[in-house]
């Protein structure tokens, strides 16, 4: 197990990507904090980690509230003397599917704001518990649209450029305590229609602006890839493990390719 006596905090814990590479590290070993504003949800989660032999927690935070991300950050460092791995999932349902000229502000900065908000309020709140023990991994993601000219995007490439910038900024300035930051850049991932993600209301939305449906579009997900397949929440989950393991030490300041070779570089 590569995470063996690792503590990993998860934000959006309860959702399809976070729990899934919760899942990933519990079954690597590592103890998983699991986060979110819905208590069911991150409770069902917790169920499927402990149903596989690992050891999950959970807890209600805002990623959005500083005070809520720092008293619980404070209450996990107290039990356990470490925290190892961030990781911050959380999805926001935004506006896509028409053009930037005729998006209203409101509508672009909401990403925008959001993405880089909770972003830097939870890698900089974990960084500091990292600093103290000289050690840490810092687990953002991003998609494509942070660096393809996508169209009809609305503010969401902008927001995830902006996480990657963070991202190698945070890699920059911790390299020196032996905390590293990676992105992790998927494509869509067609499991997450499937289990009720928040990108059913975003592209479902943004479908039926084009003139379709999305159960319509979602089998052809990854077909222009070189794999000629979608990455699936397994392939995500497999890379946020080993990233986050000691085996990829060497690993930061980088933004890691999960597409299937739907973008090159």
């Amino acid at each position: 197990m590569i995470l063996q006596n690792k503590h990993a905090v998860i934000y959006g814990g309860g959702g399809v990507i976070g729990s899934a590479v919760a899942l990933a590290f519990a079954k690597e070993g590592a103890k998983v904090f699991l986060t979110g504003r819905t208590l069911p949800a991150l409770e069902a989660a917790a169920k499927k980690i402990k149903d596989a032999g690992g050891d999950a927690e959970v807890a209600v935070v805002d990623a959005l509230n500083q005070q809520s991300i720092e008293d619980h950050l404070a209450a996990v460092y107290a039990k356990t003397g470490s925290i190892d791995i961030h990781f911050n999932a959380i999805g926001v349902v935004h506006l896509q599917g028409i053009p930037l000229v005729e998006m209203s502000t409101e509508d672009f900065y909401h990403p925008v704001h959001t993405y880089v908000t909770t972003n830097f309020l939870t890698t900089t709140a974990v960084a500091r518990y990292m600093i103290k023990n000289r050690s840490g991994v810092i687990l953002t993601i991003t998609t494509p649209g942070g660096l393809l000219a996508n169209g009809v995007a609305g503010g969401f490439g902008v927001s995830n450029a902006a996480v990657e910038s963070l991202t190698r900024n945070l890699a920059g300035e911790l390299g020196a305590y032996n905390i590293r930051a990676i992105a992790l850049r998927s494509d869509a991932i067609p499991e997450t229609v499937d289990n009720g993600s928040h990108a059913i209301e975003v592209f479902g939305h943004r479908a039926e602006l084009m003139g379709t449906t999305l159960k319509e579009l979602t089998p052809h997900m990854g077909e222009g890839a070189i794999l000629k397949r979608p990455p699936t929440l397994e392939d995500l989950g497999n890379t946020a493990a080993f990233l986050a393991s000691d085996k990829a030490k060497a690993i930061t300041a980088t933004i890691a390719n999960i597409t299937c070779g739907s973008i090159v570089g």
